[in-house]
């Protein structure tokens, strides 16, 4: 017998559905989304294919779609709360927006070869163990594709990333209101580095964007840059999970 996982993005972002409808004029990267580094970090965009992973409710997607000229943006999260939020607020963009209800991973490992830009702000890169996720993204990039995220430096409140590829148990609530957890990655560069290069990637780059603000709930921010490595054993079919931990 098997159960399925509770929704705990569930109340995520639903008061701010209440009140603000409207696609975003701004993309930020940073995590206080105030200033730094906008869309043009993805690179030319036209006549792209381009994937949110952890996309929650599709507001930096349907910003691309609105204001840049790419094919289509696909926007992907695993929780079935944030796929109606998503699919209610801008379910009116398709076709040239796509909202999938499935966790990252496996989208990824059922469409080889067909993103040429895969980014992620603050969503399925921080939730879902690196080892997994990153082969993945490989093989669902395009030869020459890239991945962008963004991600935390440290953890929220000033403890520092982890030297090592290891999550931490942060809170989260059911979709009745229970407190319970889940797993987040907050990782050191050179960790990402590492994780990023054995999967497939090169040129990697990762800048940090500070916070423009101080408080107890503020962070500051690495922005992830990676090209998918042109390697020929991507197309044997599946994913090619290089990393050993």
């Amino acid at each position: 017998m098997t159960t399925t996982p509770s929704d705990l993005w569930h109340h995520y972002g639903r008061t701010r559905a209440e009140h603000d409808r409207e696609v975003p004029g701004t993309f930020r990267w940073i995590w206080s989304q105030d200033s730094g580094p906008g869309p043009e970090v993805l690179g030319d965009l036209s006549g792209r294919v381009v994937g949110d992973l952890g996309a929650g409710a599709a507001r930096h997607a349907a910003h691309l779609v609105v204001h840049h000229e790419a094919t289509q943006v696909v926007a992907v999260d695993a929780s079935p709360g944030q796929y109606e939020m998503a699919a209610a607020l801008f379910g009116h963009l398709a076709p040239r927006l796509r909202i999938v209800s499935c966790d990252a991973v496996s989208h990824l490992k059922a469409t080889a070869n067909t993103y040429d830009v895969l980014y992620s702000v603050f969503g399925a890169l921080d939730f879902t163990d690196p080892r997994e996720l990153l082969p993945a993204a490989v093989f669902a990039l395009r030869p020459g594709g890239r991945l962008v995220f963004s991600t935390l430096a440290h953890y929220v409140g000033g403890a520092p990333a982890q030297p090592d590829v290891v999550a931490a148990s942060v809170p989260a609530r059911t979709p009745e209101g229970e407190a319970t957890t889940m797993d987040r990655w907050v990782l050191q560069e050179h960790v990402w580095v590492k994780v990023l290069d054995e999967a497939g990637f090169t040129g990697i780059s990762v800048d940090m964007l500070p916070s423009a603000v101080r408080g107890p709930r503020t962070a500051d921010t690495l922005l992830v840059t990676a090209t998918r490595r042109p390697f020929t054993a991507h197309n044997t079919g599946q994913p090619q999970a290089r990393y050993s931990p």
